[in-house]
């Protein structure tokens, strides 16, 4: 089996976990290839700590946003390459775009892409897609599109991080002049990258699997001190992963959780982070 686990699959793991070639390479040729056992193995061992969730390989591209006073629309366009992407033409092909899924609201890419390019009926988005990509010289793709509605009592903060290369968005329920509030929060989920809102997210097979990688770590302990290690360990898995159980990075001494209710009086409905590629 080892033959067919290729250098390409060992550089990937050494990526996501941190551990040295010839463990990632025993660890799938002992899971067959399988990289999601392979880390689970490593964590067994106590080699790997808590893996985030896999992050695809990146194309090129931006992710930009536009709201007026009813809604939000996010939009991710992809190109072959930055220095296309850095080219003040597709800059301004792509704040046209958003502009014009923030006028048309649409209810996905292609029904998006189908319709009529307000600034140039006689084309389609799609066409004007295309006639950019002829002008450009590279393939340019949208990839994804949501719209979200401004509701009466809440506040949405919208943060672009690297020049478009992440986009946060963040929903603070509870009152709709908290928008700077919610700008914190959608900064601190830039910088965190959270994969829930909180724990009660997450399914119980991967809360399943985490105590199961605690347990196999603290063998021969009894019973009563690994069921305390247990529940201290899930606690860092939560403050990990879950973005109201993580510090806040403008305040470290309280949760994001915290910040949300102390400071602003209000709850966390929901967020979005998308960054180029993802």
């Amino acid at each position: 089996m080892g033959e067919s686990i290729s250098a390409q699959m060992v550089m990937q793991l050494r990526k996501r976990t941190g551990v040295g070639m010839s463990k990632c390479k025993e660890a799938l040729v002992s899971t067959n290839g399988d990289m999601e056992e392979a880390i689970i193995f490593l964590r067994k061992k106590g080699m790997a700590s808590a893996v985030k969730k896999e992050s695809r390989e990146a194309k090129e591209g931006m992710v930009v946003f536009a709201e007026d006073a009813n809604n939000v629309v996010l939009l991710e366009v992809n190109a072959e390459t930055d220095y296309v992407v850095q080219n003040a033409k597709f800059q301004a092909f792509t704040k046209n775009l958003v502009e014009e899924a923030l006028l048309a609201k649409p209810a996905s890419v292609e029904s998006f892409l189908s319709g009529k390019y307000s600034k140039n009926p006689t084309l389609t988005v799609d066409e004007y897609r295309s006639d950019e990509v002829l002008s450009m010289g590279e393939n340019i793709q949208v990839r994804r599109l949501e719209l979200l509605e401004k509701k009466e009592g809440e506040s949405i903060g919208v943060y672009s991080h690297m020049g478009g290369k992440i986009v946060t968005l963040v929903c603070l329920k509870g009152s709709s002049d908290k928008v700077n509030a919610a700008k914190d929060v959608a900064m601190h989920v830039a910088a965190e990258s959270p994969d829930y809102l909180k724990a009660d997210e997450i399914a119980s097979e991967i809360k399943a699997k985490e105590e199961e990688v605690a347990r196999s770590q603290l063998q021969g302990k009894p019973a009563n001190i690994m069921d305390k290690i247990i529940t201290g360990k899930m606690r860092a898995f939560y403050e990990q992963v879950c973005l109201e159980n993580q510090k806040f990075v403008k305040e470290s001494s309280m949760t994001v959780k915290q910040f949300v209710e102390q400071t602003a009086g209000l709850s966390i409905a929901y967020f979005r982070r998308w960054q180029v590629g993802q």
